[in-house]
């Protein structure tokens, strides 16, 4: 079974986490031997960029997940909850950190891309983000690329928001299999992008 933990705290973009999530958990309905979870650090459940209080379905722990998927959010505002105070806070890269190991994939949405590269998973690699944070991207040390889906191995990012969709997609695809991929496109009315 492959798991994914999306991995969420306060501030997170509510799309970033749904998307993918939704994606996810309609290829395990189907069969696809998948599983998604939402996990934080603390365990706690998190207050969206939008409002919502969203509650985890799992304990934070890396050991267990095949990808861990970190969206982003709140990057426009730079103080507030989201992306900076969580770069400020230090705590979530040095997780991720701390789950390197040879087989674990990391996975981001958007601009939690910047939460990988302060875990030190995007230098010199190729990755995406939002199209608007390209630019911060290189400056931490990726290698941009206008894509909505970049797998580099061990790393897969996407782009900005409903790209999730894409990500989603291309994990079950990935790990599963096209047909379970096309399925679920099918399933969600969704035409799958590259750009």
């Amino acid at each position: 079974m492959t798991r994914v933990d999306v991995l969420v705290f306060d501030g997170v973009d509510d799309l970033d986490v749904v998307a993918p999530y939704e994606v996810l958990d309609l290829a395990k309905r189907m069969g696809a031997g998948i599983s998604a979870a939402v996990v934080a650090l603390d365990g706690d459940g998190v207050t969206t960029q939008g409002g919502l209080r969203l509650g985890t379905t799992a304990k934070w722990a890396p050991d267990g997940a095949t990808v861990l998927l970190v969206p982003g959010g709140g990057y426009a505002a730079k103080d507030g909850a989201g992306v900076h105070a969580e770069l400020r806070s230090g705590a979530l890269p040095e997780a991720l950190r701390a789950a390197i190991r040879p087989d674990q994939v990391f996975a981001s949405v958007c601009t939690g891309a910047f939460l990988l590269a302060a875990a030190g998973l995007v230098s010199g690699r190729p990755c995406t983000t939002h199209h608007r944070a390209a630019a911060d991207l290189e400056r931490a040390g990726g290698r941009y690329r206008a894509e909505r889906v970049v797998d580099d191995g061990d790393l897969v990012t996407s782009g900005g928001i409903t790209s999730g969709l894409d990500l989603g997609l291309h994990l079950v695809e990935r790990f599963a299999g096209a047909e379970y991929a096309t399925s679920v496109a099918k399933a969600l009315e969704y035409e799958r992008r590259t750009a």
